[in-house]
């Protein structure tokens, strides 16, 4: 029983450091292509705003 109990917290445990390899690979890409975001979120608003 107290085997199960170590499994779960294991797979807890593997699928927060998916989720931290996730953000570090999102916040990696942002800022790379921060500028390139910013500028096509501009447009878009620049768009919607001459509608």
């Amino acid at each position: 029983m107290l085997f199960a109990v170590k499994e779960k917290g294991q797979g807890l445990v593997e699928y927060a450091l998916i989720l931290v390899l996730i953000a570090i690979v999102v916040i990696v890409v942002l800022g790379l292509l921060g500028d390139e975001v910013t500028e096509v979120f501009s447009e878009i608003t620049s768009g919607l705003e001459g509608a």
